[in-house]
């Protein structure tokens, strides 16, 4: 027996039968009421909005709309008491045997109850953590990571078809910076002195044991190499390190996922290409330069033609950059083709979980869906607030350039993976 809706169908019968007697019209719209625990426990167990609801559609006060649903309500077994408050939320408080029942019904259903059809196997995808392999994660990351799965395991728990997916963001300037960080690593493993790790690069102490397993593997082949001849490998090698180190800190977590996709693959393989080709073909691609941003100019801005997608048709402020004027491809290109694999790989629903930092990227990510699936498949994406970590008192600034970090590891043997 769920609650909600047992006490759902007693206000529409109560509802029905003060239409048949009383001063209520028979056909009343009750699609936005709702029955919902109190923001107040101290209110009782279940609050409705109903009598606001119907206060046009009756023609009447709220509160005397309430006082005649709580009337009736009152006559209910379970119900122990029930109060209308402020302009007419009706609050009602169930006896204590309503509840134990329902304690005992959740424990015959054997870690099932709850569980539904209700997503009748729709495929989705939900993409979230998502962080560059470039470093542990820390304590910020925590949020997305929780937040995520959860809903992943909510979803599949009601009947969705679900994937969990990590994308790998493996083709960046950051992952060049991450190999040359730990062929610095490398050549301290060999005896070499490094002196201080220079600005720009990754410092973090993670990164030694990167190194040795360089040495170990390739001795002094490196060495003495050009970075053009050392960098690729060495991109390689120090990714896969990262994302086994990603992998293992989300397992302290009990997170796992079924998908981990790198953004390298939509490079190597085209698949960039193919996706620009779809929006080219519905006639939303052109060559155009875009107006100066206000404020700090992003990296995909440039005062030259570019190849542009016209965001604006589906709402977005601007038409955004696919294309610079030299060839190479914008970050947004890369999300474009990502998209477009995951409609191609049949899923009718996507939900990201993003950083609030990223805010100002949704809608340019729900345009280029909406025009590469005419409308047919769902964008939603989750924005997690920034976690502010404090010592002492004083907000914690963490960076993996800085080296200044709290991992989220630290925090699981700390606290357990429970209590985060």
């Amino acid at each position: 027996m769920n609650i909600f809706d047992t006490y759902a169908g007693a206000l529409k019968d109560i509802i029905t039968s003060l239409g048949e007697v009383g001063p209520f019209p028979k056909a009343l719209d009750l699609s936005n009421v709702t029955i919902e625990p109190p923001r107040d426990a101290s209110h009782g167990d279940i609050s409705t909005n109903i009598a606001l609801v119907l206060t046009k559609q009756a023609r009447m006060k709220p509160r005397d709309i309430a006082d005649l649903v709580a009337a009736e309500l009152d006559k209910i077994d379970g119900v122990d008491k029930v109060d209308v408050a402020g302009p007419g939320f009706i609050n009602i408080s169930l006896k204590a045997d309503v509840i134990q029942s329902q304690v005992a019904n959740i424990l015959k259903a054997d870690g099932q109850y709850g569980r539904s059809d209700v997503g009748n196997q729709e495929k989705v995808n939900v993409e979230y953590v998502s962080v560059n392999p470039t470093g542990p994660l820390h304590v910020g990351h925590c949020r997305g990571a929780i937040f995520g799965d959860a809903l992943a395991s909510l979803l599949d728990y009601t009947g969705y078809d679900v994937t969990r997916e990590y994308y790998i963001n493996d083709a960046g300037g950051q992952i060049d910076v991450l190999a040359r960080s730990a062929y610095l690593r490398y050549a301290q493993a060999l005896g070499q002195d490094i002196g201080e790790i220079p600005e720009g690069l990754y410092p973090g102490d993670y990164l030694i044991p990167v190194g040795k397993d360089l040495a170990d593997k390739y001795g002094e082949k490196w060495l003495d190499k050009t970075e053009s001849e050392w960098l690729l490998p060495i991109r390689k090698f120090a990714t896969d390190a990262m994302m086994d180190m990603i992998r293992a800190d989300l397992e302290t977590l009990a997170i796992k996922h079924d998908v981990f996709f790198s953004e390298l693959t939509l490079h190597d393989s085209g698949k960039i290409q193919v996706a620009l080709d779809k929006l080219d073909a519905k006639g939303l691609l052109y060559t155009g330069v875009l107006e100066p941003p206000k404020g700090t100019k992003p990296d995909d801005w440039e005062m030259r033609p570019q190849t542009l997608f016209k965001s604006t048709d589906f709402g977005d402020d601007v038409d955004r950059a696919v294309q610079k004027s030299d060839g190479s491809w914008t970050y947004f290109a890369a999300d474009v083709a990502y998209h477009y694999d995951k409609m191609e790989r049949g899923f009718t629903s996507l939900i990201d979980v993003w950083g609030a930092d990223h805010g100002g990227y949704v809608k340019r990510v729900e345009s280029v869906i909406e025009a590469l699936s005419d409308g047919k498949v769902s964008l939603d994406v989750r924005l997690c607030q920034m976690v502010k970590l404090l010592r002492d008192g004083t907000p914690v600034k963490m960076s993996k350039r800085s080296g200044s970090f709290i991992t989220m590891r630290d925090i699981v043997d700390e606290v357990g993976k429970d209590v985060v």
